[in-house]
């Protein structure tokens, strides 16, 4: 898999969390409870991120948590149900995805091996982001993420 290793700026993010299996269930999420959150508060216009707080593979399934957030300014007040949370500032190996959530899985695992097989995959958050003007292709279900993990 291709990636480029960049310096990215602290980012600032208001979101909902979901706490269940990885899969379907986050597609679920971000159809049916942080899109129509994102509209609600006139947030449509931003680029958006899915955060996964903890690894699939070695905490159950019931307990992984991912927050599905959007990009806020300083001064933006995030009110409940939202939750405030952030990138860190930090140098991360981005690789380009394009394609369906179906295949997503096997892109996250494909970039971690390569990342760890470089001995270069350092400890923090790994996450997905969406551009603003970014939406799925409604017939195939196609969209693109920049895949982000911290490098050293």
């Amino acid at each position: 898999m291709e990636y480029d290793i960049k310096e990215l700026p602290a980012v600032r993010l208001a979101g909902l969390r979901y706490k269940g299996p990885f899969g379907p269930g986050i597609g679920e999420f971000w159809r049916e409870v942080f899109t129509p959150w994102q509209k609600a508060y006139n947030l449509l216009d931003r680029p958006t991120y899915g955060v996964a707080l903890d690894n699939p593979d070695t905490t159950p399934p019931s307990e992984t948590r991912y927050d599905a957030a959007v990009e806020v300014a300083a001064d933006y007040p995030i009110a409940s149900p939202a939750i405030e949370s952030s990138i860190p500032a930090g140098r991360y190996a981005v690789a380009a995805f394009e394609g369906t959530a179906q295949q997503m899985p096997a892109a996250w695992d494909e970039l971690m091996k390569e990342l760890h097989s470089a001995g270069i995959a350092a400890e923090g958050i790994c996450f997905e982001r969406y551009s603003a003007d970014g939406v799925p292709d409604p017939t195939t279900g196609i969209f693109k993420a920049d895949l982000c993990i911290p490098v050293t």
